[in-house]
């Protein structure tokens, strides 16, 4: 192993949030969202000083992916600009000090929503990583619109909500 190779390892304190957190599970070089039904993963590596860098990419299929419908062009055009500008507007969803510029890529039936995460305390990073797959999902469940026949994973989200919802029912 080189210099190199052993500066792009996950500093310890990372690997040890990450496996004290009951919704991450190891996946060769990142740690994989189990707690989502989009693919979700996070990477670490040391950053400057004490800082840690972390990298939260998210993907999730586009509307027309997973509905039994057809899917105009013009709906799926304003239904994915209206996702890539909500999904961006993360204010307030972290503990953490960061800013974020999330980098918000369309390819092929998949948006990828990708953040950088920098921090010194492990554990709130490995908590504020968490926090913005959720945030992802939940804009992306938002933004379902009514009246198509969906398919797997949203057809699933939607139940699980619909039963979630109920539990409250008084």
């Amino acid at each position: 192993m080189t210099a190199t190779d052993a500066d792009a390892e996950p500093p310890d304190r990372a690997r040890r949030a990450f496996a004290a957190h009951d919704a991450f599970e190891r996946d060769e070089d990142a740690w994989r969202v189990a707690t989502t039904a989009f693919d979700a993963a996070v990477s670490a590596e040391p950053g400057t000083d004490e800082q840690i860098r972390f990298t939260v990419r998210v993907t999730v299929p586009t509307l027309s992916a997973v509905t039994a419908d057809a899917v105009a062009d013009v709906v799926e055009e304003g239904w994915t600009e209206t996702f890539e500008r909500r999904v961006v507007d993360v204010g307030g969803v972290t503990r953490g000090d960061g800013e974020f510029d999330p980098h918000v890529a369309v390819d092929d039936g998949a948006i990828t929503v990708t953040f950088a995460l920098r921090d010194e305390n492990a554990v709130r990073a490995v908590d504020d990583a968490k926090a913005l797959v959720d945030f992802v999902e939940g804009t992306y469940v938002q933004g379902v619109i009514p009246g198509y026949e969906y398919t797997e994973p949203v057809s699933d989200l939607l139940s699980a909500a619909r039963r979630q919802g109920n539990d409250g029912a008084v």
